[in-house]
């Protein structure tokens, strides 16, 4: 899957995700964002380069075969960027 990072450390985000986890409380729960009709939401996941992590957002351009990872800060997420990752459903 294409894989891109996001971080709820920004002006103007709540800080909440599409299931209710409040991020800014929890920044570094590994929270994945993805598109329901290809993972459930509040499946349990292991994404390549990530970990385990739960799929507890969604996004605007989270469509098909993409997913969002939750990183602490916005240094994070930029460091990881863009990438193909494997992804694996636990649960």
């Amino acid at each position: 899957m294409t894989a891109s990072a996001y971080t709820a450390s920004c002006n103007g985000c709540s800080g909440f995700t599409s299931t209710g986890i409040n991020l800014k409380a929890n920044p570094h729960m590994k929270v994945v964002a993805v598109d329901p009709s290809v993972i459930p939401l509040g499946t349990k996941l292991w994404v390549e380069g990530y970990g385990n992590a739960v799929a507890g957002d969604t996004g605007g351009s989270i469509r098909g075969h993409r997913v969002d990872l939750h990183f602490p800060t916005k240094s994070a997420a930029y460091q990881f960027g863009r990438k193909q990752v494997k992804v694996k459903i636990i649960d």
